[in-house]
This record gives C-alpha cells, sequence and structure tokens, in this order.
C-alpha cells in the first residue's frame, strides 16, 4: 500500500470513526451498578524480560513501568501454548487449546477455526450490556465463519493472522496478500506496517471514548513484536537494543495512550487492565527477538521461556498498588474471573481456568487454584506438568538454536534435542537448569499420576493416547 493510498484510506477512516462516535452519544448516562470494564492489551512474541520492571535492557518502558507502580506484577504467569493460535484461543476460552481443538499457528485458509459452539469472553459479557471490540491479531480462522464479529465482538479491526503471514516473508512465497479488516471487509492490502501499532492505538482509544458511558470489553492484540519488525517514525531509532527496543519503546507508548484516556474520561477507577503477551520470543531471529531473561528456551517449547509472559493489571482503588504475585496463575483464568467480575454466567461446557480474583485484589493469603498445570507442545503432544513449585518434563524432542542466531529480520536454524525425564524446583531453579528427579522420587510419582489425568482427558500422542474431553474445531470447505 502506497503512502499516499494509506492517507486516503485514513480520511475514510476517520470518517466512519466520526459516524460512529456520533452514534454513541446517545447512550444513556452509567449507574454505580454498572460493570466494569475490561481492557486485555496482548502482545505478539513479547519474552519475560522484554518489559522495563521485568529486567528489560536497551530500552524503557516508562508507561508499563507505572502500570506495574500503580498495579500488581504477575512474576508465575503462562500461557496455554507457546505459540500464537493455540495461545489465544486459551485466553478467549478459558481452555487448554487441546480442549478445543485450535493448536499451533493457523495459516489464511485454513479449513480449521473457532467453532460456534465455544462460548468466547466477549460471548459472555455481551449479556450483560458489554460493548466489545477486537483491534489487532486474530488468529482462530480467517473464514467468514471463524471471524470475531461471528464470535461475540461488536467491531474488529485488524489482521486476520500472522504478520508475516504475507508475500514478503523471507523464507516462503506461498502466503497471499495480507488483508487488513474492518469488521469482514478488507480495507487495506498488504498494509504499511509501519504505522499498525499506531492505527491500532488510535482505534482502541476512539472505542473508549465512543462507550464511555457502557460497559465495555476491548481486546487489544498488538502484531508486534513479531517478525517482520515495523516501527513508526514517532520510536525509530530510539533504543540502545535497535529495532527490536524501538517496537516495544511505541507498544509502551501505545499502552500509556489507553491509560491515559481512561484517566481523563474518569474511568481508571471502574475499569481492569490487564497486560501479556502470548508466548516467549521467537530466538531464532536474534536481534529481532526478544529475551525471555532467566529463563529456558522460547517461543515454541514447553521450557518456561515458551510460557512465562511478563503480566501487569492495573485497577486504581482495587489492584494494590506496587505490588508483586509470584503465585502460579494463566491467561486461561482471565475468562472465568472477568465473568465474575461482570456478574455473567459460565459457559455451561467444561472450561479449565480459575477464578483468580483472590490473587488479583492481593487478599491475604491468597493461593494458586492450580493442583496441576498440562504443557502441550503444537499438538496433542504432553510435555511437562506443573504442579506448585515441581515441574516435570517428559522424555521429549525440543527445538534448540544450532550455533548463532539470525540478524536483521532473517532466521538462524535449529536443532532438535531430546530431553529425558526431567524433574526442576521453579521455585530455586526458574531456568530449569538442574534436574532433580533422582532426588525426590516421590514427587515425580505424583506428577505421574497427574499426568495421567491429563492424558484421558485430553490426550497425548506421545503415549497414543485420545483424551475424552476434547471438542472439535470448526471446519469449512474453501
Amino acid at each position: 500500500m502506497t503512502r499516499t493510498g494509506t492517507f486516503t484510506w485514513l480520511l475514510s477512516f476517520g470518517l466512519v470513526l466520526a459516524w460512529m462516535a456520533g452514534a454513541g452519544e446517545g447512550l444513556p448516562a452509567a449507574e454505580n451498578k454498572r460493570p466494569p470494564n475490561f481492557v486485555i492489551i496482548f502482545t505478539d512474541d513479547q519474552g519475560y524480560a522484554d518489559v522495563g520492571c521485568f529486567g528489560a535492557q536497551g530500552f524503557e518502558t516508562p508507561n508499563l513501568d507505572r502500570m506495574a507502580r500503580e498495579g500488581r506484577r504477575f512474576t508465575n504467569f503462562v500461557v496455554g501454548q507457546a505459540v500464537c493460535s493455540a495461545s489465544r484461543v486459551a485466553l478467549l476460552t478459558g481452555c487448554y487449546p487441546q480442549r478445543v481443538s485450535i493448536l499451533g499457528a493457523l495459516g489464511p485458509r485454513s479449513p480449521v477455526g473457532i467453532n460456534q459452539r465455544e462460548v468466547l469472553l466477549p460471548e459472555l459479557l455481551k449479556p450483560r450490556g458489554y460493548a466489545t471490540c477486537i483491534v489487532g491479531k486474530w488468529h482462530l480462522g480467517d473464514h467468514p465463519r471463524f471471524l470475531p464479529t461471528r464470535h461475540g465482538f461488536d467491531e474488529y479491526f485488524g489482521i486476520p493472522y500472522s504478520n508475516d503471514m504475507w508475500p514478503f516473508h523471507p523464507g516462503t512465497n506461498v502466503f497471499p496478500p495480507l488483508p487488513l479488516l474492518h469488521q469482514e471487509r478488507v480495507v487495506a492490502v498488504n498494509p504499511d506496517q509501519h504505522y499498525l501499532t499506531t492505527w491500532y492505538t488510535e482505534y482502541a482509544v476512539d472505542f473508549i471514548r465512543r462507550n464511555r458511558n457502557r460497559p465495555f470489553f476491548l481486546y487489544l492484540a498488538h502484531n508486534m513484536p513479531h517478525v517482520p519488525l515495523f516501527v513508526s517514525e514517532k520510536f525509530r531509532g530510539k533504543s540502545k537494543q535497535g529495532l527490536y527496543g524501538d517496537v516495544i519503546m511505541e507498544i509502551d507508548w501505545s499502552v500509556g495512550r489507553i491509560l491515559d484516556t481512561l484517566r481523563e474520561l474518569q474511568l481508571d477507577r471502574n475499569t481492569l487492565v490487564i497486560f501479556t503477551s502470548d508466548n516467549g520470543p521467537w530466538l531464532s531471529y536474534g536481534n529481532h527477538a526478544g529475551s525471555a531473561g532467566p529463563l529456558r528456551e522460547g517461543k515454541g517449547t514447553t521450557w518456561e521461556g515458551g510460557h512465562r509472559e511478563p503480566c501487569i493489571m492495573w485497577w486504581p482503588g482495587r489492584v494494590p498498588a506496587g505490588t508483586e504475585c509470584r503465585e502460579f496463575c494463566a491467561t486461561l483464568d482471565l475468562l472465568p474471573t472477568l465473568a465474575r467480575l461482570a456478574g455473567a454466567s459460565l459457559p455451561e461446557h467444561k472450561i479449565d481456568g480459575h477464578d483468580i480474583w483472590p490473587l488479583i485484589s492481593g487478599q491475604p493469603g491468597a493461593k494458586s487454584p492450580w493442583k496441576a498445570f498440562y504443557y502441550y507442545y503444537y499438538g496433542y503432544e504432553l510435555q511437562a506438568v506443573r504442579s506448585g513449585r515441581w515441574k516435570l518434563h517428559f522424555p521429549h524432542r525440543y527445538r534448540t538454536l544450532a550455533g548463532e542466531p539470525g540478524r536483521d529480520g532473517l532466521p538462524g536454524p535449529y536443532k532438535i534435542v531430546r530431553t529425558g525425564l526431567e524433574l526442576y524446583d521453579l521455585e530455586t531453579d526458574v531456568g530449569e537448569r538442574h534436574n532433580v528427579a533422582d532426588k525426590h522420587p516421590e514427587v515425580v510419582r505424583r506428577l505421574q499420576a497427574l499426568a495421567e489425568e491429563a492424558r484421558r482427558d485430553l490426550g497425548d500422542s506421545l503415549t497414543g493416547r485420545k483424551g475424552r474431553g476434547v471438542r472439535p474445531p470448526g471446519r469449512v470447505e474453501w
């Protein structure tokens, strides 16, 4: 898309926003019993150590750091799976990806997508009067039947899958032109990605303004810092770390715009804002990848560097300021927690997440509700189980860097290695460096028994098991 084309499209887009703003002005004023607003900011491939208050180096994140000072850091927070589509479906359904059969990263024109029978978070909130909006990356299927406007979102502005799934991918030419959608209409093809973070932010801010007199749910799912990296002129060359740092600084600016808008509209004391990412850094991209800090490995693995993410929650007056939660929790917990806060009913079918409001609100003595958490690889391969401080890896193959990583947008090679039956104490060894299975055979046996529960329910391709609790995905013929 040319600069002229982008400018023309933005003008027309601005007129659409102006019309929508006028349409929302007539809504009745909120009452004191109005349910809280929710904003989830979900980045793409951002590492555990890619936020200032989580140890970032070479760039600054003043808005996220302020969000942490005014809110609560979660240092033991994981995603449902260490890859795009699976991680996102876990957040929006409260289920393991294996339960709803959305696995790995769905490509363009995928015959598989989110099933109409699954109940997503916006579908729980709409009966409570919520306005619902997704801005950014969807990645649960690009057929019209799978799009967010068919699954509880009133508004959608963004890209239906990953931003590298376009004709300019450095490693393949199989991808079609990349569409930018407004609702279900293509408004640009191969958009200038330098402006995606800015466009997403301005749309998100406008959505908040238009719906300030009613409860709203905003899901801001940035495409960055997934490769290929792009940043606007505002932040180009600003960080000591190069382009990756510039991109994170622009995301931090975006967070600041959201928080400042909530303060300006005096919505801050009735809005829970959650910041996290979908999986760990794509390490093979070297200086275009983030950092997992002390954690082992990154995206696409079941080591902590793939699953554990920086997480900050902010709600002045409700979430204790300047605090840290070290208890285990997950993106799967957001659906039942937000449903509870909104007074919404949970789905009739089984979900896996838990209500973690006691942890979020800092209630004295609050503990993680998780008896066990299961780490699956891309498909139905159960590779690890966690219970409390202990994490047991089962023998499996995984990818790791083969020598030097890539640079400047080109990936370096991986190699496949194997791990045995290995037990780690994450309280003393968060980097999963010291296998203590021989010292704690009783813990190994207990976690093996917990894994059997997962195999019966969700399956395990490593042992040839099919789970009894697995539900089918949606399917279409193009």
